[in-house]
């Protein structure tokens, strides 16, 4: 029973406020070395720990989580995806549906481009909120629009999620072949799982335009207020201009087209893409024209928050590496396997049980510890069961993309309170993103029925 003591003492710990990274080393040394005075924990198991941390240190994949950020925080500091919003909004001024349908659209290329949760939905929040209410968006409608638009950066790549749970997955798809006696494994890349998300990033997205048109135009009275403000009228500053549509697209699209194509067609390692995609963010910030443009300031700027997001990623990473490495001393990882074995439906019982686990640590704790701590524990179980290790991700992907908006503990609720007006009460935000919440359930089941919605783009591009 001491693993289950450990995650019990763990949870403790986080509801006590002590940072996550600290709060993982810190249990799994207490218990270590408390284990060592016990006899209960072997003392050379630690030693494996210098060697886990090397190769953190060497791994390839991991380089791309800088380089990724900096990306999308030079995007964000140099407004390209505001200008775009504005653009957008204003050719579509005409229609009802052009604002929501504008915001679903630019948050969709924010989450190609940033792959950031926290940072679309501020800046969203931030950009198009204001513009919704004066055009008489019900607060509920605007609200869940730009939280769940927001969210789409877990689901949609290249995504940072993506990239840490493609590292995380590949690794325990070697492992569980491993264990199978399986000695020249396949392997899975992030690049795999970034093939399997694009379909169900896409379609999610589509249920977003969907809603989004249907609650506008067939029930406009529920979704609009009926005020003399619903009159349209494009975010301020913003002239209609199919033109200026086409120029502030054109470069975040060829970025996202030169950084996921060369990804997709084989031609460059997630890695290399995002070393690609970080020099393009600053080719197109540098040209960027007037108070825009990126200068010494903002790439300070950019660089401090680059350097903050890498560090807190990696510090967690290594603290979960301390936490998986003295639960399985304690051989955790059989008592997970024997607990599957004995659950009733095989494979999809274990799934399912997974699955909810989960999406209840969403709750609590960020898609990062979940990735490092949860996933390396029960995915060489579960993968040893038969599942497709990409199916598998991407479920998980849109699991944790869930329970961000799933109230009243999502993330992205909270992102979103901290830039809403404070006439607008939580419970509409809370009310608001309940169709999304919905809809991304549809989407859990649709791949749960169809995996092939995961797994047919993959098998065409790599086999």
């Amino acid at each position: 029973m001491i693993p289950l003591a450990m995650f019990a003492a763990t949870f403790l710990a986080l509801l006590a406020g002590y940072p996550v990274a600290l709060t993982l080393a810190g249990v799994a040394l207490l218990f270590a070395f408390g284990g060592m005075l016990t006899g209960a924990f072997s003392p050379t198991d630690l030693g494996f720990l210098p060697n886990r941390l090397f190769g953190i240190m060497t791994n390839q994949t991991m380089l791309a989580v800088p380089l990724f950020v900096l990306m999308g925080v030079v995007l964000e500091k140099t407004r390209i995806a505001e200008s775009l919003l504005e653009s957008m909004s204003a050719l579509l001024a005409d229609n009802r549906s052009g604002l929501a349908v504008s915001v679903i659209l630019v948050g969709m290329l924010m989450a190609a481009s940033t792959g950031i949760v926290g940072a679309t939905v501020v800046t969203m929040g931030l950009m198009a909120l204001p513009a919704m209410l004066k055009q008489g968006y019900d607060p509920r409608l605007a609200t869940g629009t730009i939280a769940a638009t927001g969210t789409l950066g877990q689901i949609i790549p290249p995504s940072i999620a993506l990239v840490l749970l493609g590292d995380v997955l590949g690794n325990a798809y070697q492992q569980a072949q491993l264990d199978a006696g399986v000695f020249a494994p396949d392997t899975v890349s992030v690049g795999d799982l970034f093939a399997g998300a694009l379909i169900p990033g896409l379609l999610l997205v589509l249920f977003y335009l969907l809603y989004a048109l249907t609650k506008t135009n067939l029930q406009q009275r529920s979704a609009m207020a009926a005020t003399a403000a619903a009159t349209p009228m494009p975010v301020q500053g913003a002239q209609p201009s199919a033109w200026r549509l086409l120029r502030d697209l054109a470069s975040p699209l060829l970025l996202i087209l030169l950084v996921l194509g060369s990804i997709l067609g084989g031609l460059a390692t997630p890695t290399e893409a995002a070393g690609v995609g970080a020099v393009g963010a600053l080719l197109l910030g540098a040209l960027r024209s007037g108070a825009d443009r990126l200068n010494l300031t903002r790439l300070r700027d950019a660089s401090r928050q680059t350097l903050g997001t890498t560090s807190m990623v990696f510090f967690i990473l290594i603290g979960a590496s301390l936490f998986s490495l003295v639960f399985r001393g304690y051989g955790g990882d059989e008592l997970v396997q024997g607990l599957f074995e004995q659950l009733p439906g095989g494979a999809w019982g274990a799934l399912a049980v997974v699955m909810l686990v989960i999406f209840l640590l969403g709750f609590m704790l960020d898609f990062i510890e979940i990735t490092f701590v949860v996933v390396p524990i029960v995915g060489p179980i579960l993968l040893g069961m038969g599942i497709d290790p990409i199916w598998l991700g991407v479920l998980i992907a849109v699991n944790l993309q869930t329970s961000f908006l799933t109230p009243p503990f999502g993330f992205a609720l909270f992102y979103l309170r901290g830039v809403t007006p404070e006439h607008i009460p939580t419970g509409d935000i809370y009310r608001g993103v309940g169709p999304f919440v919905i809809l991304q359930l549809l989407l859990l089941a649709a791949l749960l029925l169809w995996p092939a919605l995961a797994t047919w783009l993959p098998e065409r591009l790599y086999g």
